[in-house]
């Protein structure tokens, strides 16, 4: 296992068990114990991995509607859009990692990810390798304080999901 994935297995460990702790009433229904006990060649379940990548595109859905939200306010809070910005790269950072062969809808666990992404892995790795360089960009936008940039930098970094999310994820 590579740093990458450890790291991701460890942040989705981490993220499992404070979902577990939130004790909310929206938590889904515990999956068959044949989910639950195929173990992909990460080492994760394929519910640990679906659970992790749902965790960290709902972190970057919660960091994008902070930076729409203050691109939009008649007196932006710059801290707050870095903070987003920021946040956006290390979330993703293990992106590519996000998706192992067997983690799919045929998997029986619930998922928006299209079969689409593993037929054509090379396309879903290229827009994924787009996605960072975009958030990367965004980041370092952000920190330099220009609004009209950022909103630019913004703008293509959406662009960059919408692309992959036309193909690749279903209930868009």
């Amino acid at each position: 296992m590579t740093i990458r994935q450890t790291r991701f297995t460890l942040a989705a460990l981490a993220g499992l068990a404070l979902l577990g702790a939130c004790g909310s009433g929206d938590a889904p229904a515990a999956p068959e114990a044949s989910e639950t006990a195929t173990v992909l060649d990460n080492g994760m379940t394929v519910t640990e991995v679906v659970d992790a990548r749902q965790t960290h595109l709902k972190a970057v859905g919660k960091a994008f509607k902070t930076i729409s939200d203050n691109l939009k306010a008649g007196e932006p809070d710059m801290a707050a859009i870095q903070a987003a910005a920021a946040s956006v790269p290390t979330e993703t950072a293990d992106m590519g990692y996000w998706f192992p062969e067997g983690s799919g809808p045929a998997s029986g666990v619930k998922t928006d990810a299209l079969p689409a992404i593993w037929e054509n892995k090379a396309d879903l790795d290229s827009k994924i390798a787009d996605f960072q360089a975009a958030a990367a960009t965004l980041a370092s936008t952000a920190e330099a304080g220009d609004i009209a940039a950022i909103s630019e930098a913004f703008n293509a970094t959406g662009a960059t999901c919408k692309s992959c999310h036309e193909t690749y994820r279903a209930d868009d």
